[in-house]
Formats: structure tokens, C-alpha cells, sequence
């Protein structure tokens, strides 16, 4: 299996996320408004034990999380990836991110996005992803589609109501 270390996009480097981004995580988790979008703020046990189950992963399918920064200023951006999940009764691989408030509207989320997409199809070799978010996150619904996922329906996920949409190759 190959692993997928480091990557670069136009403006961003990403790593595999790993227990030295604690404290930008842990700040990220803390973000109300970050995390009104994710499902609500997070305990320090909760990043630790989130930062743990990215690391199985990682050990297990040899992709994950990543943590992205600026190029410019090595600033912490946020995190994004593929990971595998159990939705619906069936088991899916989800691209997910998340970004610090200050770098909304920026387009980086869609170049996240777009390079984790070549990484899963090109190099993973999936043949679909899905991607999902709050029905109220007009701001992801606009990423999500401009990746090329197209809308599948409602679910409810974490006792919320969410957006679901897929991308076949």
C-alpha cells in the first residue's frame, strides 16, 4: 500500500495530520464558529482521541487526514482528506474538510478538495467518493458542487439533518 505523505496545491502544503498538530486542532475544535458546522466544539480529549482515529486510519487504508498550510507564512489552515465511514448501512469514503474561519471564502477549499480528489481517484483508485454537510452550510453546498458531486438526498447524520452528495468516476 502506498502511503501518501506530503502534497502541495497552489497555495497550500499539506502533511498527513499526526499528534504534533494537537494544539492547532485542539484551537480549531475550540472555534465556535468553526465548529458550528462540524457537529459543535470539542473537548482536549475528544481532538486527542480524533487525532488517534485519523492515526488508525492512516495505519490502516495508508490515507487520511491531512493538515493544511500557506505556502506564503506556514500558517495553519486546516484539515481535509478521505477517510472511510459507515453511512447509511453501507460503507463509504468521504472527502471531509474543515478550515479556520479566516480562510472562508477563499477558494481554498475547493483546491483542498480537488487535489485529494486526484490523490483518491488517480492514485487510490476509487470509484466514488461521497461528501456531506449540513443542510444550513450553504457556503460547503457551493465547494461540493463545484468539485462535481451531484446531489443524492437527505440524511440525517450525528442527529442532524445533512446534505448527501457523490462523485463517480
Amino acid at each position: 500500500m502506498q502511503l501518501i505523505e506530503t502534497f502541495t496545491t497552489q497555495r497550500l502544503v499539506a502533511e498527513p495530520l499526526q499528534f504534533k498538530h494537537l494544539n492547532e486542532l485542539h484551537r480549531m475544535h475550540q472555534n465556535k464558529q468553526v465548529m458550528a458546522t462540524l457537529g459543535g466544539v470539542r473537548s482536549d480529549e475528544e481532538t486527542r482521541l480524533f487525532i488517534l482515529n485519523n492515526l488508525h486510519h492512516w495505519q490502516c487504508y495508508g490515507f487520511g487526514l491531512w493538515v493544511f498550510r500557506d505556502k506564503v507564512n506556514n500558517q495553519f489552515v486546516g484539515r481535509a482528506g478521505l477517510r472511510n465511514i459507515h453511512l447509511a448501512g453501507k460503507d463509504e469514503v468521504e472527502l471531509a474538510y474543515a478550515l479556520m474561519a479566516k480562510f472562508w471564502g477563499k477558494g481554498l477549499a475547493t483546491e483542498m478538495g480537488e487535489k485529494i480528489l486526484k490523490i483518491g481517484f488517480e492514485l487510490l483508485n476509487l470509484g466514488e467518493v461521497i461528501c456531506f454537510t449540513l443542510t444550513t452550510n450553504q457556503a460547503s453546498q457551493r465547494v461540493i458542487e463545484k468539485l462535481g458531486f451531484q446531489y443524492e438526498g437527505e440524511i440525517i447524520h450525528a442527529n442532524l439533518p445533512h446534505l448527501l452528495y457523490r462523485l463517480t468516476v
